[in-house]
């Protein structure tokens, strides 16, 4: 897991940490009383990356950005709004998603093609665009460096909490801001999970070498978080770096600020994973799963994959109860090659089972253990030597509850 080094210094700033972004996140009225629509710009045209959802039923605004990023051009806005998800709309939410594109364009100034869009809420309802067209000429208007917070509250739906984060890293000698938002708390599972994350830095890179980046990055964090196993129809990330640190631009993926850089992304994008699993609905502990001495990185996600999304571990984790077979349980139907005599399982640093099912569960240790509010799960194969970490969180009554009504 890729943690701080030693040269990264945690920022205020959020989103707009990096110098040469601005933000802005204003109420228009699309579902509730809070803000509800955030804009991004860099003041310089960006080099641009995204990931999206693998889910086939993708909204109307993954649908335009993909055509958006096709084309090549660089990034100079993201528009989102949240209350409405702007999904399975059919032709009439594809209008709209490009309609809010052309007005961002035409308010800022700059080309269509430099436009983003992303929406995130209720499945198949309509935009009611008169409210959003209203809103984006008051979120130019609200452009400030100062308003990272208001952009990263206007994403937010079941969200209890802000996710913003900043970086001041050390690459190649020279100092890089890193800044981010992102919202996510339920309908979240790999590939992607509900989840939206706008990442910003004032590197020089080239644009061709973002996307590796970003997938790449993107596989060790985002897509090793679940709350409840639904994949949705809306997530994405975007980066976007729009080079006024100054640095020599970084077009080789040989170069080693690449890898710096990478790392450094990385770091931020956890913090980001983390934070959202653990705000997944009606949750009140954060989990992560280790998976150790695995044949294969890819058996080791498998295997952490399995015991992330069972909702008996998820629920026994909630009741403070050490129910290792729940967790062997989930490994059994992973789908990886494993012999099961060998695993050894910890809870939060309390062996619970060794070797060939010898138990040395302390009932009492290990109830004290599980009732803190960070639970590891550390779980060893012993058939290899590569390890993964996965996170997601506890299932309680008010998940149930939350979704039970979510539309009302």
């Amino acid at each position: 897991m890729n943690d701080a080094s030693a040269g990264t210094m945690v920022i205020d700033g959020g989103v707009t940490a990096p110098p040469g972004f601005r933000a802005a996140g204003v109420h228009c009225g699309l579902r509730r009383a809070r803000k509800d629509l955030a804009l991004l710009v860099s003041d310089v045209p960006a080099a641009v990356a995204g990931v999206f959802t693998m889910n086939k039923a993708q909204a109307a605004p993954i649908l335009v950005d993909r055509v958006q990023l096709r084309t090549g051009a660089p990034c100079s806005a993201v528009v989102v709004n949240s209350g409405n998800a702007n999904a399975c709309t059919g032709e009439r939410g594809l209008n709209d998603a490009w309609t809010m594109v052309r007005t961002v364009a035409s308010a800022l100034g700059v080309p269509a093609e430099q436009v983003l869009v992303s929406s995130t809420g209720v499945i198949g309802q309509y935009l009611p665009m008169d409210r959003v067209l209203e809103g984006i000429p008051a979120a130019v208007a609200a452009l400030d460096r100062a308003n990272a917070r208001d952009a990263a509250e206007a994403i937010m739906t079941t969200d209890t909490c802000l996710k913003e984060y900043a970086v001041r890293v050390t690459i190649g000698g020279q100092q890089i801001t890193i800044g981010a938002m992102a919202k996510g708390s339920g309908m979240i599972a790999p590939n992607m999970a509900t989840m939206l994350a706008f990442i910003t830095t004032d590197l020089a890179i080239d644009q061709a070498l973002l996307t590796p980046a970003l997938k790449h990055v993107t596989e060790r964090s985002f897509n090793r978080i679940s709350v409840d196993g639904d994949m949705s129809t809306n997530d994405m990330a975007i980066v976007m770096a729009n080079g006024v640190a100054g640095n020599a631009p970084i077009v080789s993926a040989g170069d080693a600020r690449y890898i710096e850089f990478r790392d450094a992304l990385e770091h931020v994008m956890i913090v980001l994973a983390k934070m959202i699993a653990r705000d997944g609905e009606g949750a009140t502990k954060l989990i992560e799963v280790v998976v150790r001495g695995a044949a294969s990185e890819e058996a080791a996600t498998a295997a952490a994959r399995s015991v992330a999304n069972s909702n008996l571990v998820k629920t026994a984790i909630h009741g403070c109860d050490a129910n290792w077979g729940r967790v062997l349980a989930a490994l059994g139907y992973s789908g990886i090659e494993f012999n099961p005599d060998d695993v050894e399982i910890a809870l939060n640093g309390v062996p619970v089972i060794l070797r060939n099912y010898e138990i040395v569960l302390d009932e009492e240790l290990a109830k004290e253990a599980l009732s803190r509010d960070e639970v590891v799960i550390d779980i060893s194969l012993g058939d290899g030597a590569h390890e993964v970490y996965f996170w997601t969180c506890d299932l309680t009554k008010e998940y149930i509850h939350i979704n039970a009504s979510y539309r009302s």
